[in-house]
């Protein structure tokens, strides 16, 4: 027997109407054509489907058994149908997002709060970059889009510059690097800097400061939170440079010092994602607001 979802649509329909007539009109047909589909679906099935001398027209026996088919077909049917409309509309998608830094969660977390807002039913999740292979796994379409300040040449790959970023010194106001008006290279020698559990090329304090001036720090303790980092910090058990965004925290605080870095090195964050899905309408939209959040956070405080 071979049914079509055009046999479940007349079942549910004319069992909805009570009759041929009205089934018809809901179905946009004629009767006659109507008729002529149930006679078809009839002689396939080798029964019949209605009792036709019953008003409202009934189900026989068998046409219910094929009704609870299309009760339970057509539903799952019209929701797929109605998740593909979306995704030519851009109301959905999945934005799977994959983060090379530490402290991006910062800024991250309430631009994707004001992006849930407006695209409730696109799917969004976090995974943090640096435990696997990102931009690669932007390529295989693992993920949809990584954050990171290392833009590289990768065909069918788009980076998008978001902001800049200033990294600063913070170390707690009764240490003795708190009076300098900015840091150096070698006062770093002295004090056991506090980082995050990264490797030191992806670190902007060793590639922007230390590395260049050939300088160690007399240790170098590694925390996973950013307020773990700055409760050590407070407690001068250490220093530690971190994003301004992530600084706005501690803005005012009598425990803490901010100071920049001698030079001003100043830092680009990009979005990478794949070239087909930049111009998807969620994704130029969540790219909008993390260009313009970020920096609402950086001038804070």
């Amino acid at each position: 027997m071979h049914i079509e979802l055009r046999h479940l649509r007349t079942i549910r329909a004319i069992h909805q109407a009570g009759g041929l007539a009205r089934a018809a009109e809901v179905l946009n047909m004629t009767q006659s054509a109507l008729s002529h589909q149930v006679k078809g679906l009839e002689d396939q099935a080798g029964v019949e489907l209605f009792v036709r001398r019953s008003k409202p027209l009934r189900l026989s026996a068998a046409g219910q058994r094929l009704l609870r088919l299309a009760e339970r077909v057509l539903p799952e049917v019209e929701a797929l149908d109605e998740e593909f409309r979306a995704l030519r509309a851009g109301r959905t998608g999945r934005l799977h997002i994959a983060i090379e830094c530490h402290a991006c969660f910062d800024w991250l977390l309430p631009v994707l709060e004001l992006f849930r807002r407006a695209w409730p039913e696109v799917d969004v999740d976090i995974r943090p970059g640096l435990a696997f292979g990102a931009l690669p796994a932007l390529l295989r379409e693992e993920v949809d889009l990584v954050v990171s300040s290392d833009p590289e040449d990768i065909a069918g790959v788009i980076f998008h510059p978001l902001f800049d970023y200033e990294p600063r010194f913070i170390a707690a106001a009764s240490n003795p690097l708190a009076q300098k008006a900015e840091i150096a290279a070698e006062d770093f020698r002295g004090q056991t800097l506090i980082t995050y559990p990264v490797d030191r090329a992806r670190l902007d304090v060793f590639t922007e400061v230390l590395t260049p001036a050939r300088v160690e720090p007399r240790a170098v303790r590694q925390v996973e939170l950013t307020a773990v980092i700055l409760m050590l910090v407070a407690s001068d058990r250490g220093v530690s440079v971190l994003p301004d965004w992530v600084l706005r925290a501690v803005r005012g605080s009598a425990d803490y010092v901010t100071l920049p870095l001698a030079g001003r090195p100043v830092k680009r964050l990009y979005a990478a994602t794949r070239a087909s899905d930049a111009t998807q309408p969620f994704m130029a939209h969540f790219l909008r607001l993390a260009r313009t959040e970020p920096v609402k956070l950086q001038r804070a405080g």
